[in-house]
């Protein structure tokens, strides 16, 4: 929420500036628009820089860089925050004021996140994950050290710490789990159908653009987003997923990762919607799987990147207490009359229900086996369409606190109906005897 009224005893909270270099975090922005405007239209551009004397140009150049800098320096001033009993205060602005007041009741994960610059110069970011919100408030940019200190006191005030004990507990302990070596990793994506098909896609489209139109900005309008795919694909994720760490510790599962950014997150174990088993084609010959997750209020999906199945699901067992993830076997596939509404891919579909969870699984070349906790089921619902009504299949669909739905396609109807009766009761069972959002003690 936002107001510019002081919580209680506010007087007494000091506040604190964000690092003297965070300014030139925003300085660029009013760089950047001056330089959109001369972008939008480069020849009207350039001709009136051509008639401007050299000295006015300078002048102009020299206003605009002071303008950016003055801009950056005014929004760090006007910067606060401070951490309450209660909450962590966020206050800006200089004409128009804000103040974001976040609740430490409703903190769920702190992310520590330092793009390459940031770590030249020794700074980090934090990303506050807080319940209800949809997008993270964050505090750009803190000394490095001082990110470490002030994610600690907001994780143990959060647990419940009392204010005067909560520096003291300091960054709680963690136990490795899993180190996904880059070795694996970079297999992993060689193995992986995306990324080559992005790739073959690149080298064979642009040219056959070209003989196609002629046309330059055609094929570079094509091929130019087609090789950021591929590049995304393949050593951006390289990047991105380099030297992954998940350790287990009492305010949630933290991962560590990144070659050239560094990201240090945390998931709450009961903000955990969905898991999901992703086994590529390729990678089944290995053994190997990528474990995904659905967290509530949160944008962290991944939980491993890949790892040996045996290792993946002692994660899972850690993230999911009590949760065993079926075996291929286990799974049903829906009735051979379901290949009249999905001709092959129907065998890729497959469904079972445990005590703990409504596993799912779909795909034939790229298997995704969903594994939704009864507890996390919000609502179920059964869809026909008119020739799945005529075939007697249905599907069960099953949404999640994280907005997100997961389905068992083509079930027999009867099956489908008493699924849809049993999967209601077991999910009030289970929200009855869930464990809190929290590991935090």
């Amino acid at each position: 929420m936002t107001g510019e009224e002081h919580a209680p005893g506010a007087d007494d909270v000091r506040e604190r500036r964000l690092h003297p270099i965070t300014p030139l975090r925003r300085a660029w922005a009013p760089v950047a628009v001056v330089v959109g405007f001369a972008v939008h239209d480069p020849s009207g551009t350039q001709r009136r820089a051509s008639e401007l004397p050299v000295t006015q140009l300078l002048a102009g150049i020299a206003v605009v860089l002071l303008g950016g800098a003055l801009y950056g320096f005014m929004s760090w001033w006007f910067t606060h925050f401070a951490v309450t009993d209660t909450e962590l205060r966020i206050r800006t602005g200089l004409v128009f004021r804000r103040t974001a007041h976040i609740r430490l009741d409703r903190l769920q994960a702190v992310d520590v996140t330092q793009p390459l610059a940031a770590r030249i110069v020794g700074v980090a970011k934090l990303k506050l994950d807080v319940v209800g919100t949809e997008k993270k408030d964050e505090l750009a940019y803190l000394g490095q050290e001082d990110a470490s200190v002030l994610r600690a006191e907001l994780l143990a005030r959060a647990a419940g710490f009392a204010p005067e004990t909560a520096r003291e507990v300091g960054e709680a302990p963690v136990n490795n789990l899993v180190h996904v070596q880059p070795r694996m990793l970079a297999i992993s994506l060689l193995l992986t159908g995306t990324t080559w098909g992005m790739l073959v896609a690149t080298l064979i489209v642009p040219p056959f653009l070209w003989f196609a139109t002629h046309n330059l900005w055609t094929v570079l309008a094509t091929g130019l987003p087609m090789l950021g795919g591929a590049f995304a694909s393949s050593v951006g994720r390289f990047i991105g997923e380099y030297d992954w760490k998940v350790g287990e510790s009492p305010d949630g599962l933290r991962i560590d990762h990144g070659l050239l950014d560094k990201a240090h997150e945390t998931v709450p174990p009961g903000r955990v919607q969905t898991v999901r088993v992703v086994e590529p084609w390729l990678w089944r010959r290995h053994g190997w799987v990528r474990v995904e997750l659905d967290v509530a209020g949160s944008s962290n999906g991944v939980l491993v990147p890949v790892a040996p199945r045996e290792v993946a699901e002692s994660v899972i067992a850690r993230i999911l207490p009590g949760v065993r993830v079926p075996a291929a076997a286990e799974l049903i596939r829906p009735p051979a009359r379901a290949a009249w509404c999905l001709p092959v891919w129907w065998k890729g579909y497959g469904l079972t229900v445990t005590d703990t969870v409504f596993a799912a699984r779909h795909g034939l070349l790229r298997r995704r086996l969903s594994l939704v906790p009864h507890a996390k089921v919000q609502s179920v619902r059964l869809t026909q369409g008119p020739w799945e009504r005529f075939k007697g299949v249905a599907d069960v669909q099953v949404d999640t606190g994280a907005n997100k739905t997961v389905t068992a396609r083509l079930r027999p109807a009867d099956e489908a109906a008493t699924l849809l009766s049993a999967q209601a009761e077991r999910s009030r069972t289970g929200r009855r005897a869930a464990r809190p959002d929290r590991w935090m003690a």
